[in-house]
C-alpha cells in the first residue's frame, strides 16, 4: 500500500510538469496572438489613415486571409477593424502619456512597455476593456487590475459591469482627505453585492450569512490580498465578550481589516462601536510588526455631511462606505465622480 502511494506521488509530479508546460505554452501562444493583432492593427490603421485603403480594401484583405490561411478565425472585416482600434487605442499619445505618468518614466521609454503590458491578457479580455471603457486612465486601471489580480475574463467582465473604476476613484478622492496614509485603489465606495440576491427587508444576520456563503465573490468585490479570518470573531474586554462581523487580514497593508455591517443609513454612534473594536484588535490581536487595524463600516446609505462631522475628530483608520445589492448604472457613478472632481477643483482654487 505504501509503495502504491509513493507511485501515485511520483505520477502527480509528472502530471504537474505537464500542466506547467501547458500553461507556459498557452501564455506564449497568447502573447504571440495579441502581438500579432497589434501589428496587423498597425498596418490597417496606417493604410486607412493615409487613404490608401478603404472599407472595400479591408474586406478584400479579410477574404484574402481566409483564402490563404484556411481555418483561421478572427480575421474577418469586423475583426480587422477591432485590431485597428486596438492598435490606435494603445499607441495613442493620450494612452502613452497616461502610462508614462503612472510609471514615472519618459514617454519614449514607455512605448516599448505598451506591448509587454498588453500581451499579459487574453484577446477576449481586451475586447471587454475596449468596448466598456472610455478614458486612458480607465483602460489602464482595468489592465493593471486584471494582470495584478489574475482575473479570469468572466471576473474582469463583472468588474467592468460593476464600475469598479468609478467606485475606486471616488473612494480614493474622499479617503485621501481623512486617511491620506492609505495606499490608493485598496477600497471602494459603494460596494456592490448584486450576487447575494437578498430580499427587501433583510436583516444584518441575513447579510452576514449571505456574504459568508458567497465569500469568494465577496473577496473579488472588496479586492485581492484579503485573507478571511472569520465571522463573529470574539473579543474579550474586561469580563465581557464582544463579537465582530467579518474579520480579514490584508497581506499588502499588513494589518487586520474589520468589516462591520449595518442595514440602515449611517449613524454617528456606529463609529464609536467600530473604534472600540479596532482598539481591542490592536491591543489583543494585532502582532507587533503589523500596522494598526482598519475598520470598514458598510451601511445602506449615508449622509455625507453627517459622515464628515462624525469623522472630523476620529483618529482611528476607519472608512464609512455604502453597499448596494444591485448594480448601479455606470452613468450614475460617472456623474457622481465628475461632481466630486469639480468640487475638489473649486476647493483647490480657493
Amino acid at each position: 500500500m505504501s509503495k502504491l502511494r509513493n507511485t501515485h506521488t511520483e505520477f502527480k509530479q509528472v502530471v504537474l510538469l505537464i500542466e506547467e508546460a501547458r500553461n507556459r505554452a498557452f501564455h506564449k501562444v497568447n502573447e504571440e496572438l495579441v502581438l500579432l493583432y497589434f501589428k496587423v492593427g498597425n498596418i490597417v490603421s496606417e493604410k486607412v489613415s493615409a487613404g490608401a485603403w478603404g472599407e472595400n480594401t479591408v474586406e478584400e484583405l479579410a477574404s484574402f486571409i481566409q483564402d490563404n490561411c484556411s481555418g483561421l478565425k478572427g480575421f474577418n472585416r469586423r475583426g480587422l477593424y477591432r485590431m485597428k482600434q486596438f492598435y490606435e487605442t494603445y499607441s495613442s499619445p493620450e494612452f502613452v502619456s497616461t502610462l508614462a505618468t503612472h510609471l514615472k518614466k519618459p514617454e519614449n521609454e514607455v512605448k516599448n512597455i505598451v506591448t509587454t503590458l498588453l500581451t499579459q491578457l487574453q484577446w477576449s479580455a481586451h475586447l471587454h476593456i475596449l468596448s466598456k471603457t472610455k478614458t486612458p486612465d480607465e483602460k489602464l486601471f482595468y489592465l493593471h487590475l486584471a494582470i495584478q489580480d489574475k482575473l479570469s475574463v468572466r471576473e474582469l467582465e463583472r468588474q467592468l459591469n460593476a464600475a469598479v473604476y468609478e467606485r475606486t476613484t471616488f473612494s480614493n478622492q474622499t479617503l485621501q482627505k481623512s486617511l491620506p496614509q492609505l495606499p490608493q485603489n485598496f477600497f471602494k465606495d459603494p460596494y456592490i453585492f448584486e450576487f447575494l440576491e437578498l430580499p427587501d427587508g433583510h436583516s444584518e444576520k441575513d447579510l452576514e450569512k449571505a456574504l459568508i456563503i458567497n465569500l469568494q465573490k465577496f473577496i473579488l468585490e472588496i479586492g485581492k490580498g484579503f485573507t478571511y479570518m472569520g465571522n463573529q470573531y470574539r473579543l474579550q474586554v474586561g469580563n465581557k465578550d464582544y463579537y465582530t462581523d467579518l474579520l480579514f487580514y490584508h497581506r499588502d497593508l499588513q494589518c487586520l481589516v474589520l468589516f462591520e455591517l449595518k442595514i440602515q443609513e449611517f449613524e454617528p454612534e456606529f463609529l464609536g462601536k467600530l473604534n472600540f473594536y479596532l482598539e481591542a484588535l490592536d491591543r489583543d490581536v494585532k502582532r507587533p510588526f503589523e500596522n494598526p487595524s482598519i475598520g470598514i463600516l458598510l451601511c445602506k446609505g449615508k449622509d455625507t455631511e453627517v459622515v464628515e462631522y462624525a469623522m472630523a475628530r476620529n483618529t482611528s483608520p476607519a472608512i464609512i462606505a455604502d453597499y448596494e445589492t444591485k448594480l448601479i448604472p455606470k452613468t450614475v457613478l460617472a456623474n457622481k465622480l465628475h461632481q466630486l472632481v469639480e468640487q475638489l477643483t473649486r476647493e483647490t482654487e480657493l
